[in-house]
């Protein structure tokens, strides 16, 4: 084991030699490899290309060269071509903080069975009067780049729950094929992170719709690990219910919003001075110190079986604009 692996335990150890790869032997060569190809984009900005950070593309992409280098070349390519996403890029900017605070997104405090770090997204809590769409890409972002420190997840990876409760159709309507692209791009094509599964609850007929249209766009990996899950009983199955809070079926209370915003903001939650945190992948020890929020509880909301409506005429009619590309 080199220092490159220092923090994982011998069970993960194992699962990146058997699911990823990694050969400690090779893992210095492996990553000069990719590294090496740097030079072959003189159009890209590289501005980390250090041992740790290609480490993680390296296993995001289970150590074929190639692949990894050609996300690593994608994660800063975005940025270029979005610079205004991240010009605020930290968690006091006005819009990142608020959609933080309503849970943008959340984490459990225990991981799966596999080792997962389990995200939530509750749907009905993004207020658009006070950020965008763009701001909760960009707080899922910024929430990712400091869990993605962590080498375990690294390897292990996420599992992503999306609670489509009590989200209204006025709400959707903000959700362009423009806008889920930019998501897309963001998060399938250009972070290196693991994503297990991706489950939607209680999806109304309106996000099905949505789904046929940014469908194309999806990897065919992506499209198999997105689980459509409609009682709560069925999803205790797939995860098990003593680490899931009760809006899922679980043992456990009402998942609190503020759990994860605390850990980025601590006493910065209410707060409104600002701190810079590294774009780039701040530890997260640093993060944490830099990183608060008010106790926020969500209702408990229970899993409808009835998660799809007939179209009327009006309707479809007003979902006209979201089913064509722009």
């Amino acid at each position: 084991m080199t220092h490159l692996q220092a923090g994982l335990s011998p069970e993960t150890l194992e699962k990146a030699r058997l699911e990823l790869n990694e050969n400690p032997d090779t893992l210095h060569q492996d990553i000069q490899e990719v590294r090496d190809m740097v030079i072959t984009r003189p159009d890209i900005g590289f501005l980390r290309t250090d041992d740790a950070f290609i480490l993680r593309f390296l296993r995001a992409r289970k150590f074929h060269h190639f692949e990894a280098f050609r996300l690593l070349a994608q994660y800063f390519e975005y940025r270029q071509q979005n610079l205004d996403m991240f010009k605020s890029f930290k968690a006091t900017d006005p819009g990142i903080k608020q959609a933080l605070k309503d849970g943008f997104p959340g984490g459990l405090a225990n991981l799966d069975h596999y080792g997962r770090k389990i995200l939530v997204l509750f749907a009905a809590n993004w207020d658009q009067s006070r950020y965008t769409l763009v701001d909760i890409l960009r707080a899922i972002l910024l929430s990712l780049e400091a869990m993605i420190e962590d080498p375990e997840l690294q390897v292990n990876g996420f599992v992503l729950i999306i609670d489509w409760s009590n989200f209204t159709f006025k709400q959707a309507s903000k959700l362009t094929p423009s806008m889920l692209r930019l998501a897309i791009e963001g998060l399938q094509d250009s972070f290196p992170a693991r994503f297990g599964g991706i489950h939607f609850v209680n999806q109304p007929w309106y996000i099905h719709a949505l789904y046929t249209v940014i469908r194309p766009f999806l990897k065919e990996k992506t499209r198999k690990r997105i689980f459509y899950t409609v009682q709560s009983e069925q999803f205790a199955q797939l995860i098990h219910p003593e680490i899931l809070p009760s809006e899922f079926g679980g043992m456990l209370p009402p998942y609190d919003m503020g759990t994860w915003a605390r850990t980025l903001l601590d006493h910065e939650y209410d707060d409104d001075s600002e701190y810079n945190v590294g774009s780039y992948g701040t530890p997260v020890k640093e993060v944490e110190k830099e990183l608060s929020p008010k106790s926020m509880k969500r209702s408990q909301s229970v899993v409808d079986p009835t998660v799809l409506k007939r179209m009327d005429k009006n309707e479809e009619e007003n979902m006209q604009p979201l089913l064509s590309l722009d």
